[in-house]
């Protein structure tokens, strides 16, 4: 088995039709690869849909809604393939988009993940993602979002795959960890990118793998309260977790600068409070997160990665301001 399709569903019966019919359709063996629906405790009629589908599909049903990080990595440790790939139920996959993606990975041991070409599913012409991007002002962004998809065909090392649509190397897992569940969703597949690059592995860009993505379905709106607080929270486990003392405190005058322009810019559009809401409660938890070890053999990864945040912030405001 090359690799198993993990899509983590919450009543997303309207979505999953769609993104199984043009699974069906890959241009690969259906041999060479398994599809896995992990149900976080739906409503709806999500396993009418999946039973609908001759090819084979294994459906595991968790019994509430434990968030994106635990349902994925039950998907992960119940998967066959060499290769996790995991996919939003609010997608469709071109046909050549698995096969893509896993060329992409097999060309390098070094490389954990692979990220999609995430074309946004009403303006095909335009990225929803090109790879995730993350700064020294603690700012995680979609690389490319809203720019036409002709500027973004070569493949790229990226900070971290969107996890969206993305390729993993499983046995790496077993080396660095899974998905933090501490952090129930948003900021997941950032913390687990960033915790690869540390241990020397890459994470890159796939432009030949391409997805058509609704995005924010499961959440409602691309704000709103829940997701506000929630990402809030988790970009302070991001720093906590990854970072060691002396690299947080030579970051802190970045972070606070943009901390202080995210509050500023939430609260213009009325959630300001939920954003700092979310910081609280990022700092009142940080004793349940496990930290990434500090090592001096892995010092060149660290600097590697603060250079990586340093040049983060130019790209963020290139794209938002001249692109």
């Amino acid at each position: 088995m090359k690799a198993s399709i993990v899509i983590p569903n919450f009543n997303g019966a309207h979505y999953l039709e769609s993104c199984l019919d043009s699974i069906r359709k890959l241009n690969i063996p259906v041999t060479s690869f398994e599809t896995i629906v992990i149900d976080n405790g739906s409503q709806d009629n999500s396993l009418e849909v999946v039973s609908s589908y001759a090819f084979g599909i294994k459906y595991i049903a968790l019994d509430t809604n434990t968030g994106f990080s635990t349902a994925v990595n039950v998907g992960i440790k119940a998967s066959s393939g060499d290769f996790v790939v995991l996919l939003n139920n609010d997608t469709e996959v071109d046909a050549g988009w698995l096969e893509a993606l896993i060329n992409c990975i097999e060309q390098d041991e070094r490389i954990f993940s692979a990220s999609s070409k995430m074309l946004r599913f009403d303006e095909r012409n335009l990225i929803d993602d090109a790879g995730d991007q993350y700064t020294a002002l603690g700012w995680a962004f979609q690389r490319g979002n809203g720019i036409n998809q002709e500027r973004f065909n070569h493949n790229i090392d990226c900070f971290s795959s969107c996890a969206g649509a993305a390729i993993y190397r499983k046995e790496v897992f077993k080396k660095i960890g899974y998905f933090d569940e501490n952090f129930f969703a948003y900021m997941e597949d950032v913390d687990i990118g960033y915790r690869a690059r540390l241990f020397g592995f890459r994470n890159v860009y796939c432009s030949q793998a391409i997805v058509y993505h609704i995005g924010s379905a499961t959440s409602g709106s691309r704000y709103n309260t829940f997701k506000i607080k929630l990402a809030a929270r988790n970009n302070i486990y991001v720093i906590v977790k990854n970072m060691p003392l002396m690299q947080l405190l030579f970051n802190t005058p970045f972070l606070l600068l943009g901390f202080l322009i995210r509050l500023w810019s939430f609260w213009r559009m009325g959630f300001g409070r939920d954003y700092w809401e979310g910081l609280k409660d990022g700092l009142r938890n940080l004793n349940k997160l496990e930290r990434v070890p500090f090592s001096y053999r892995r010092l060149n990864n660290y600097l590697s990665v603060q250079w990586k945040m340093y040049t983060g912030i130019v790209e963020y405001f290139y794209n938002k301001f001249v692109h």
